[in-house]
C-alpha cells in the first residue's frame, strides 16, 4: 500500500503516468483477459507471448527502502525482501531470468508505461486510480498504521487525533492519501511534511519534527520490533490489495503472471516467502486481477 506499499496515486504521478506513451515490446500472441478456454490447461511459461520467451528476460522494477518487502541485503547492494524473492520466484515459473532494477518509486508507473520494465512489484495499492493506468495481479492484503514514538506522548488512538499535529507522510504513497483525506475533516488542520520513503519519514519522529507517520502493516512492525524508538498503533486504515503492475497492452504477461503467482499459492512456494519474513497474515488465497477498490 505503500508509497502507494499504497490506496491511490498522488494527481501529479497520474498526470506524469497516464501522459506517457507506452513504446515497449509487442505483447504478441496474448489471450484476451475474457477468454478463460484458451488459457485452460496451459503452464504459466506456455501463457507468456512469444517475445518474452525470445529475450528470456523478465525486466521488474521495486523501490527499495520498505523492508520486509523492498531492501537491501545488510552492507550490499544486494536487493531482497518479500518483492524480490517473489519476483525470481514468478521468473522461474515463466522460465525467465529475472532482471531486477531498483528505481524511485514516483518514476514506477511512468517507466513501466514507457516500456523500461515489464512488471513493478513494490508494495504498489491497486486502486481505480492506477489501473487507469495499469493493470494488478494481486498477490497481498495490507493498510497503514500510526507509527509514533515509543510511549506515544501525544496520546495519539486514532486518525482524528491527528489533527492539528505535525504528520510525516512518504510522497506518492496510500498513506499519504489517507493522511490528507483525514484533513479535509480536520477542523484544526494537520500540518503534513512529505518523506521520500518510511524510513526517512521515521527519522523525523525521532528528532522531534513530527509526531506521527503512517506506515504499512508489516513494514511497520518490523521498524518497531527493530528499533524501540518506535510504537505502531495497531488499528489498520485502508486495507486494501497490493498488486504486481503490469503495462495496459500486456494482457499476455498479465495472465501468465497471474497464473505464475497462483501455482506458487498452490504449491506453498509463495507461503514460505511470506512466512520468512513474517507477514503471512497478509497472504491472498487467490491470485486475482485488478481486484482492487
Amino acid at each position: 500500500m505503500r508509497n502507494l506499499r499504497r490506496l491511490s496515486c498522488v494527481s501529479a504521478l497520474m498526470v506524469v503516468a497516464l501522459a506517457t506513451t507506452a513504446c515497449g515490446r509487442s505483447d504478441g500472441g496474448s489471450t484476451p483477459s475474457g477468454d478463460k478456454s484458451a488459457a485452460a490447461g496451459k503452464s504459466a511459461a506456455e501463457l507468456l507471448p512469444a517475445d518474452f520467451k525470445k529475450s528470456g528476460t523478465l525486466r521488474v522494477a521495486t523501490a527499495v527502502g520498505y523492508p520486509p518487502m523492498e531492501m537491501y541485503k545488510p552492507g550490499t547492494t544486494e536487493l531482497t525482501g518479500v518483492d524480490p524473492d517473489l519476483a525470481k520466484a514468478v521468473a522461474d515459473k515463466l522460465g525467465l531470468k529475472l532482471q531486477l532494477t531498483n528505481a524511485s518509486f514516483d518514476g514506477l508507473i511512468p517507466g513501466l508505461k514507457s516500456g523500461r520494465f515489464d512488471l513493478v512489484m513494490s508494495s504498489m495499492t491497486d486502486s481505480a486510480q492506477r489501473r487507469q493506468a495499469v493493470d494488478f495481479v494481486d498477490y497481498f492484503r495490507t493498510g497503514g498504521v500510526i507509527m509514533t514514538k515509543s510511549g506515544n506522548p501525544e496520546g495519539i488512538k486514532t486518525l482524528e487525533d491527528l489533527c492539528g499535529k505535525t504528520v510525516v507522510l512518504a510522497k506518492g504513497s496510500s498513506n499519504l492519501d489517507i493522511g490528507q483525506q483525514q484533513n479535509t475533516k480536520c477542523t484544526e488542520k494537520m500540518r503534513i511534511s512529505q518523506s521520500e520513503d518510511a524510513p526517512t519519514g521515521l527519522l523525523q519522529l525521532e528528532s522531534g519534527r513530527a509526531v506521527a507517520t503512517i506506515v504499512d502493516y508489516p513494514v511497520a512492525q518490523m521498524f518497531a520490533e527493530k528499533n524501540k524508538a518506535y510504537q505502531v498503533i495497531p488499528t489498520q486504515y485502508g486495507a486494501a490489495p497490493w498488486g504486481i503492475a503490469v503495462a495496459k497492452d500486456k494482457s499476455g504477461l498479465r495472465d501468465a503472471v497471474q497464473k505464475a503467482l497462483q501455482d506458487l499459492i498452490d504449491d506453498g512456494g509463495y507461503k514460505k516467502i511470506l512466512d520468512s519474513y513474517g507477514v503471512a497474515g497478509s497472504a491472498v488465497p487467490k491470485a486475482t486481477i485488478n481486484d482492487g477498490q
